[in-house]
């Protein structure tokens, strides 16, 4: 079924790569409830959501296009929908109807050739500036929880109590967790959480006083306000949403796939449609649930670098996903210290900067659209108005270099469409 042998692998392998997969990217069903429960989203609610969704994204790709790319819930969209609910002053069901929407239009686009159109419209300096200033903003998000940074009347920002009990965690598990990949410790991430887990529960921080293993959480289905997504203007939100998720996912794709020798000559991926399908449908069920977008992870390179080559390795992720329903006490106990998320926020939006020095900084007018994208996204807490002054600046600056003919009209479009949101509807 999976063509082990034409891939050149075999199940100990690809269970084995499984298990690796999994150990680096199972953060996410800690971290993930942990940042969304601050949109006023019920903890169990996105636990249960997050590997219902991981789970339903990695079986489509495990099934349907037979890759060793996992998929989850991706950082940066969670930290978003945060400050969404908190800019806009909605429900967080109203973000969950942004999801869905941006979810089933993605199921549209990877259905047609218009996904393949607006990837290659946008320019590497605004898929870069949008992936590291995400970066960026779930970096401080994890600086900001764990009380490392603190707001100032005076500077806006500035340094908390470092030896506050929970800040002086965060410092000694981010130095732990930079250690452990510094030493390429296979899934680093988690085992900096774990043994910052450990030292906050004998520093009496963490307690599982709720117990640790129980009956899986009842799932909350369709929890969701479309109507109002329409009602108060949202459709930058639904926009950014798909943008990114787009971007993060084909790039993941193919950087996992060149890692694989799966990129044939001509530079196409085989079954791209039914890997793209994957994260949309994840993405939309994920959103039924309540959990923010899906994304192909990274972390999949991982499994592919002991020896994963095809979807055996992404039911073992899945089958993973589905045994850590049983262990929500721990999870709960885990994600409710700040101390130990953090310094994964921190990490990975360190890992989210590779992209800047694909720009070219020496050209102006490529390197300006990046930079104010990287600026405004951290500055102004919004990933999307970030997007829209990325798309203002870049068409502005070619016209006025002389080179606006290089400039595809998708772009000029985006363009006109934001510039007059950003003067006629302010915050949406």
């Amino acid at each position: 079924m999976f063509r082990l042998q034409e891939n050149q692998t075999n199940v100990r392998t690809e269970i084995l790569a499984g298990i690796t997969t999994f150990l680096t990217m199972v953060y996410i069903v800690i971290v993930n409830p942990a940042i969304l429960s601050e949109a006023g989203l019920p903890f169990e609610q996105v636990f249960m959501a997050t590997v219902i969704a991981a789970v339903i994204g990695t079986l489509i790709m495990a099934l349907a296009a037979n890759y060793p790319i996992a998929i989850a819930p991706g950082m940066g969209m969670n930290a978003y929908f945060v400050t969404e609910v908190i800019q806009q002053d909605v429900s967080y069901s109203v973000i969950l109807g942004t999801v869905f929407l941006a979810g089933v239009l993605f199921v549209i686009l990877s259905l047609t050739r218009l996904r393949e159109v607006l990837i290659t419209a946008i320019p590497n300096s605004l898929k870069y500036g949008i992936t590291s200033g995400i970066g960026l903003f779930i970096a401080f998000l994890g600086l900001r929880m764990s009380g490392v940074i603190v707001s100032s009347e005076s500077t806006l920002v500035t340094l908390g109590d470092l030896g506050s009990p929970e800040t002086f965690l965060t410092i000694i598990g981010l130095f732990i967790t930079l250690g452990l990949i510094a030493k390429r410790v296979t899934g680093a991430l988690f085992v900096g959480m774990l043994i910052t887990a450990i030292i906050g529960m004998f520093t009496g921080q963490l307690s599982f006083e709720g117990g640790y293993v129980s009956a899986p959480p009842a799932p909350v289905f369709w929890d969701m306000d479309i109507a109002g997504v329409f009602s108060n203007g949202l459709y930058t939100v639904i926009f950014a949403f798909l943008l990114v998720t787009i971007f993060d996912t084909t790039g993941t794709m193919i950087g996992v796939a060149e890692q694989a020798g799966f990129i044939r000559k001509d530079g196409s991926l085989p079954r791209a449609r039914a890997a793209l399908m994957a994260d949309a449908t994840a993405t939309t069920a994920g959103a039924m649930f309540g959990t923010s977008p899906s994304s192909a992870y990274i972390e999949s390179s991982s499994g592919v670098a002991v020896g994963g080559r095809t979807g055996l390795t992404t039911i073992v992720v899945a089958i993973l996903f589905i045994i850590s329903i049983f262990f929500s006490p721990i999870v709960g106990a885990v994600s409710g210290l700040p101390a130990i998320t953090a310094p994964v926020l921190i990490i990975v939006g360190c890992f989210m900067m590779e992209g800047l020095a694909r720009v070219d900084w020496k050209t102006f007018d490529e390197a300006f659209p990046a930079f104010i994208i990287i600026l405004t996204m951290p500055l102004t807490s919004s990933i999307a108005t970030g997007i829209a002054i990325g798309f203002i600046t870049y068409p502005l600056l070619k016209l006025f270099s002389g080179k606006g003919s290089q400039v595809h009209w998708i772009l000029y479009m985006f363009g006109a469409i934001f510039i007059i949101q950003m003067i006629f509807f302010p915050g949406h």
